[in-house]
């Protein structure tokens, strides 16, 4: 009788793509420095279409020194998303930099496309350590000539149903 299966080419197939084509894994010391970056952070690629052949995602670290600042930027048309780490965020935005919040390890950030934005290390002796993800596997960083004003108003992140104590119904 000679009704065997013939499905194991099939398998041998599918076996080859995955182990090829599946599931990464980018050990933390070999990420990519080479990525548009600004000044004040260093930014490094975990995941894009280079490294991984990522189509909608970017993912990689964002570390700044104590004290330090980015300048001013946006990431064009990308929704980002920061996880703190380790040490203290303080993000301002707007189109001259007039709002700010903080934020510490375990809470995440979110920046909408097109948000003029720069990150703060707001701790005097202690690296800010991030990871970062966007919404394409392309790195877009636009750098802007800001002038920030000297005293931005603080925004706390609440969502429309986490409304802030102190806001007045």
């Amino acid at each position: 009788m000679t009704g065997h299966d013939h499905s194991h080419s099939h398998h041998d197939h599918d076996h080859d793509r995955w182990k090829h084509d599946g599931v990464r894994v980018i050990p933390g010391n070999q990420l990519d420095r080479n990525v548009p970056s600004t000044a004040g952070m260093d930014r490094a690629a975990a995941i894009n279409f280079a490294r991984v052949g990522a189509q909608k995602l970017w993912a990689g670290t964002v570390s700044i020194k104590p004290d330090a600042k980015t300048g001013a930027h946006h990431h064009g048309h990308l929704e980002s998303v920061i996880y703190v780490v380790k040490g203290k965020a303080r993000m301002r935005w707007g189109e001259s930099l007039q709002f700010t919040a903080e934020a510490g390890p375990g809470d995440f950030i979110f920046v909408p496309p097109y948000v003029p934005h720069q990150e703060i290390n707001a701790s005097p002796d202690e690296v800010l350590e991030c990871v970062l993800v966007r919404s394409d596997g392309e790195a877009v960083a636009i750098n802007l000539d800001i002038e920030p004003v000297e005293k931005p108003e603080t925004v706390l992140w609440i969502d429309p149903v986490h409304r802030d104590p102190n806001e007045k119904k």
